[in-house]
């Protein structure tokens, strides 16, 4: 009898498992089938549930439109920069604030913990007044450098640094290691999964922005996907069939980033909850 529960449990939650997984990947293989339609057809009824041969077609109009290509590229680069050196600023302020000593330590974390609830929206005037006394409009740097210091990154790996033994920061000045060398050859090794999952949220807050550089960047050959993707919607009319195999271009960097990094997340989020 018991045997029978158990088996009628594992197949209900089975189901409901098989039943949300189809729900997460409807939306992806409607993208995907719609980017291979004509624009005419995306909405047709009955709906168009496999692949059309207009793929190419859609493809070649949207590099007409925008000049994918370099679009692309400017998506990547700014993304890969800010992940990289984001990344790095984060786990060297997480590292400060969790195994170092100085005067308004706790105050300091306060603020950074109290930025989290300032919204966006409240900073972009101030922002884009710098970037003009600046004269970085219409550049890289006005996107990459404003967001190097994420509130939450810094959280993240204050957390898990806080997991990591003092006894294996001491053994190391013990044995000559400088601040630098204990940083990069003993701390971030042993906060490699949080460093990938933060590495990953920070790629995917950049990738997907868009009021920001839509703000900042006022020329076509600067654009990054989110706001060239932006431009494809007019008053007029809207070519979906543009817009679809666009959008599933900026998915693609995204799961690839996510795979290479994935056995490192789950891993790296919880670290935090574990100390010594």
């Amino acid at each position: 009898m018991n045997t029978s529960n158990e088996m009628s449990s594992k197949i209900g939650i089975y189901g409901l498992l098989f039943i949300g997984v189809i729900f997460s990947i409807a939306p992806f293989y409607w993208m995907l089938v719609s980017s291979t339609h004509p624009s005419g057809e995306i909405f047709s009824l009955p709906p168009k549930l496999l692949p059309g041969d207009y793929l190419a077609k859609n493809f070649h109009s949207l590099g007409e439109s925008l000049g994918i290509a370099k679009i692309f590229w400017n998506s990547l680069f700014i993304a890969l920069v800010y992940t990289f050196f984001s990344t790095l600023i984060s786990a060297m302020a997480g590292y400060a604030f969790a195994k170092y000593r100085f005067k308004g330590k706790k105050l300091f974390f306060f603020m950074i913990l109290c930025s989290l609830m300032i919204p966006s929206q409240v900073t972009l005037i101030p922002l884009f007044e710098m970037m003009v006394s600046f004269n970085w409009l219409n550049t890289y740097q006005a996107i990459i450098l404003p967001g190097l210091a994420s509130p939450f990154a810094i959280y993240l790996m204050r957390q898990n640094m806080q997991a990591v033994p003092d006894s294996i920061i001491e053994a190391s000045r013990v044995d000559g290691a400088g601040e630098m060398k204990i940083f990069f050859s003993v701390i971030l090794p042993v906060v490699r999964p949080a460093l990938a999952a933060v590495a990953i949220f920070l790629f995917m807050s950049q990738w997907n922005s868009l009021i920001w550089p839509l703000i900042t960047l006022n020329s076509k050959e600067m654009f990054t996907l989110p706001v060239a993707l932006s431009s494809l919607i007019g008053m007029a009319r809207i070519d979906y069939g543009q817009l679809m195999i666009g959008t599933t271009l900026s998915t693609i960097p995204i799961m690839i980033f996510f795979l290479l990094l994935q056995k490192h997340f789950i891993s790296g989020i919880l670290g935090g909850s574990v100390k010594e």
